[in-house]
């Protein structure tokens, strides 16, 4: 029987094609790993792997190999999920992913409520810019559109959206009072969110297409494009419940201004794959699903009223 260190050594490498992306995979120094790989090969008494191009790929051997072993780590994976499930308590590594925007403050106290449940439980958190492509086990929560994925989508609410600027910009520069007067101030806005047009829609149903302006900043994190409103560099477009924490521990940051207007609402959306979850999966999953704030809700419920 192979040493499984040696297995999981050597299927890091077929899957990712470089020695220092499966140190990073694995957590390993580099001399370790190739050890392994050259023990696993003298064992077996024929080479697994070639160097072409900057990249190690299986030979025929090794591509024989990695099917079984592959087959070999995942089955062994699986029987200890069964094991798992057969212990009262919730135990074993569960990996979770969420958006940027939410990771801090609300997601991460959510965490520790669930930690203090289960002792025997180890969490990593994996701070999201993009949806994930997959996941083979774990949840992500997601703000804002999903697109097309392979994981299942659970939609757990929605996140409505207003203009907002600081106090001391608006005293410097004025309110704008109608959406057509938001070309004349700079705007700061996040990546990819607004494109070249805003639209904006009232309490009345009406809705105003906005032109924005040229962009004083654009920047990838919805935590800086709040700091930068808040540090009085223009307006910007932000979820409230995401305006509202902020405004707790840093009372006077922001000041909305239109609000009769608001934004396209941004989905919250649990990620999830499809098939038999471990029970950890399924028990954070229930966990997040009792702690969703009631303005998600309201909100969700708004925009399906209004479709």
């Amino acid at each position: 029987m192979r040493d499984l260190r040696e297995l999981e050594a050597f299927v890091s490498v077929v899957r990712t094609g470089s020695l220092a992306a499966s140190t990073l995979d694995l957590g390993l120094p580099k001399s370790t790993l190739s050890r392994r790989i050259k023990n696993l090969e003298d064992a077996l008494g024929q080479p697994l792997l070639l160097r072409k191009s900057r990249k190690i790929v299986p030979n025929e051997a090794g591509r024989v190999f990695y099917r079984y072993s592959h087959d070999v780590l995942a089955l062994l994976a699986r029987a200890g999920e069964a094991l798992d499930e057969l212990k009262e308590d919730v135990s074993g590594e569960l990996v979770l992913k969420c958006h940027e925007s939410l990771v801090r403050g609300w997601f991460s106290r959510l965490v520790e409520t669930f930690l203090a449940d289960h002792h025997g439980l180890q969490v990593a958190i994996h701070t999201q810019r993009s949806v994930p492509d997959s996941m083979e086990s774990g949840v992500c929560l997601w703000l804002g559109p999903v697109g097309e994925t392979v994981l299942r989508q659970e939609t757990l609410g929605s996140l409505t959206q207003g203009v907002f600027g600081s106090p001391g910009y608006f005293g410097e520069h004025g309110m704008p009072t109608t959406p057509g007067e938001l070309a004349e101030h700079p705007w700061v806005d996040v990546v990819g969110e607004s494109g070249s047009d805003l639209q904006l829609y009232s309490s009345r149903q009406a809705s105003y297409p906005v032109a924005i302006p040229a962009r004083r900043l654009t920047v990838d994190q919805f935590c800086v494009q709040g700091d930068v409103i808040a540090g009085g560099r223009g307006l910007g477009l932000m979820p409230h419940w995401l305006v509202e924490l902020r405004m707790r521990s840093h009372p006077g940051s922001f000041q909305c201004c239109l609000p009769d207007w608001q934004g396209p609402q941004l989905p919250v959306t649990l990620l999830y794959p499809h098939g038999h979850l471990p029970r950890r999966v399924r028990a954070f999953i229930a966990h997040i699903r009792e702690a969703v704030p009631v303005e998600w809700a309201a909100a969700g419920q708004e925009c399906q009223a209004s479709a």
